[in-house]
């Protein structure tokens, strides 16, 4: 077998379309482009991403590299830093903290981060913790519990 040899099927493709060479051809003088307009001349008809004038996809969307999240969990956060101003082997809930006036506002739920140094234990109730807050507290011989 040859490289010539390889054909397509019988039936399965389509002479190519002779535009511009007269009436009896089918396609002869305006080439099935019609009369007049932008999409009748030579060349492209219109750039990429062009929708007619209307504010295009590409300058519609977002300049910047982030799209925000939709259902972003906002937490009430605190460092384990302001632990030492609870007395030791106490119980740290959103709760005890705003009694003490360490936290202000409720955010959402709390989230305890590992900034700073702990020296108490504590026996913390949280909804989130980060992985350094979680060994500082149990280093100081606290116990970390997460809550829904």
């Amino acid at each position: 077998m040859r490289l010539e040899d390889a054909l397509p099927q019988a039936g399965s493709t389509k002479r190519r379309r002779r535009v511009g060479r007269g009436i009896s051809a089918g396609q002869g003088a305006s080439c099935g482009f019609g009369m007049r307009g932008q999409k009748s001349r030579s060349g492209r008809g219109t750039r990429p991403g062009f929708e007619g004038g209307q504010l295009p996809l590409y300058r519609r969307l977002p300049k910047l590299k982030h799209f925000p999240v939709l259902n972003r969990q906002t937490y009430t956060i605190i460092n384990v830093e302001d632990l030492a101003k609870l007395p030791a082997n106490s119980q740290v809930t959103l709760e005890s903290l705003m009694a003490a006036g360490i936290v202000t506002t409720n955010d959402g739920p709390l989230k305890v981060l590992g900034n700073g140094e702990v020296s108490a234990a504590y026996q913390v109730s949280a909804a989130a913790f980060t992985q350094s807050a979680r060994e500082k507290i149990e280093a100081a011989g606290g116990s970390c519990q997460v809550i829904e």
